[in-house]
């Protein structure tokens, strides 16, 4: 490969995991025009591309020193383009394994660079965007020895990217999800002159000694949803401490409507023609599962050697990563710092005793209602009556506990019910916190017309 010198102060490791972008070129393009310094960059792309995505786009745009290199799994197209370092990994989209795979083979690139920044391939920057981005970072060094700025970028739109706009975001819990991965949401920063504490990760900004791209490399059997919960709790166990940043540094495309995904591809439709090996879902599912014992979620056990270097550092622990962040795996649940959005504790910081531990927690809940319109109509409240799915208006859907006692209501209005049916099913989350000790264990939702009368009364247990 060919690493910047490693005595540059301000080399810079770029990690992009693209799929059948539009944005990739564009992307480049307004990274390396917008840094201060291009010839401190060397970015490695996994481009995973359709038979109709050639080189031949990047010539046009100006890139230019082509020549490839034979490696021992794919092939690696160099370009250049006003002095940065572009390594295509040359990856045919129907070959790839998924997005921490592609992440996992970029980081097999890294060089020695000082610094390392991952990124997506749909982004836009601030000027100057290198310079600002290393001295956020070497700002923090004396509080913290290995700190990581990270963040969801505030959004742009690539049918007017002029228009850039949009302030600091920090990352807020949002659920668990039924399959035990915790997702998170953007929310404004407020006004800070400082990067803040973070609780979380994001996998399409972050920035790090390059070291980091060592050191807490991508597990290739992740998939997609786990990435990043499972590389926050790994950062932080590894000693690396987490940080947004508080002024603009890029702006992200976040609706996915101008490129195709890996799960249009690799369907199970394309398994049964030969052309993979396993569907996107089965890949996903095994993730979770992977994801499950690496956390302990649901007290799934944990055995380092199932991991190797792909498992929880010894820094710190993960009950001391709970504390920090106001999660706690087993049980999946959250601090009411937490969801309050509180700044959270400095790391270290002493955890009370377990049983005001878990007084301050709230289970977090994610119940999929799934039912097909010949369910709804089975149990209609006019015997006899059809398609009442169809004919549905609104809905409220109530879940209950064991006891029957009800932990949480709520109202479904005809522009989100209709959202939420497709092809004869009606399939939708319903996300909230109870008292720890509460476990939702059956849900009742009622159908009604448009003069709100009932159509239909379900009852339907809880996989638990």
């Amino acid at each position: 490969m060919s690493a910047l010198s490693t005595t540059s102060p301000d080399s810079i490791f770029v990690q992009i995991a693209s799929y059948r972008d539009p944005q990739l070129i564009p992307t480049l393009l307004d990274l390396i025009n917008k840094a201060k310094k291009p010839d401190s960059l060397r970015i490695a792309i996994c481009w995973q591309h359709a038979p109709d995505e050639t080189l031949g786009e990047f010539w046009r745009q100006g890139f230019g020193k082509w020549r490839t290199e034979e490696s021992n799994d794919w092939p690696i197209q160099h370009v250049n383009y006003r002095g940065a370092k572009v390594e295509l990994i040359d990856v045919p989209h129907m070959m790839t394994q998924g997005a921490c795979w592609a992440r996992n083979t970029l980081q097999q690139r890294y060089g020695g660079e000082r610094y390392t920044l991952q990124l997506d391939s749909h982004h836009r920057f601030v000027e100057g965007w290198d310079r600002l981005v290393i001295d956020m970072l070497e700002s923090l060094r004396g509080e913290s020895p290995k700190p990581l700025l990270t963040a969801y970028l505030p959004s742009f739109d690539p049918t007017n990217d002029a228009d850039l706009r949009g302030n600091p975001q920090f990352l807020c819990f949002e659920r668990f999800g039924t399959e035990g991965v915790v997702t998170f949401r953007g929310k404004i920063l407020p006004t800070a002159d400082t990067p803040v504490r973070a609780r979380f990760y994001s996998g399409h900004f972050t920035f790090a000694d390059g070291h980091f791209a060592e050191a807490v490399q991508h597990d290739p059997d992740y998939f997609f949803l786990g990435e990043e919960i499972s590389i926050a709790v790994r950062a932080f166990t590894h000693g690396y401490d987490l940080y947004h940043p508080h002024c603009p540094i890029a702006w992200h495309e976040y609706t996915r409507e101008h490129r195709v995904k890996m799960w249009d591809d690799h369907t199970d439709q394309a398994k049964q023609r030969g052309e993979i090996d396993e569907h996107w879902g089965e890949r996903s599912a095994r993730a979770y599962q992977r994801n499950r014992a690496l956390l302990g979620v649901d007290g799934e056990p944990y055995t380092q050697q199932d991991f190797g270097k792909y498992g929880r550092g010894t820094a710190r622990t993960l009950t001391e990563y709970e504390t920090y962040a106001g999660i706690s795996f087993s049980c999946r649940g959250v601090h009411e710092a937490t969801l309050n959005h509180e700044p959270p504790p400095r790391p270290g910081a002493p955890r009370p005793d377990e049983a005001s531990w878990k007084a301050s927690l709230r289970r977090a809940n994610d119940v999929r209602v799934c039912l097909h319109r010949n369910t709804v109509d089975e149990h209609a409240a006019s015997p006899g009556a059809a398609n009442l799915l169809g004919s549905a208006i609104s809905a409220v859907v109530v879940v209950y506990d064991s006891t029957a006692a009800s932990l949480h209501r709520e109202v479904i209005e005809a522009s989100r019910l209709s959202q939420y049916r497709t092809n004869d099913w009606l399939d939708f989350h319903v996300i909230f916190v109870s008292a720890l000790d509460q476990i939702a264990a059956r849900y009742v939702i009622e159908l009604f017309d448009d003069v709100g009368d009932l159509l239909a009364r379900v009852g339907h247990a809880i996989d638990v």
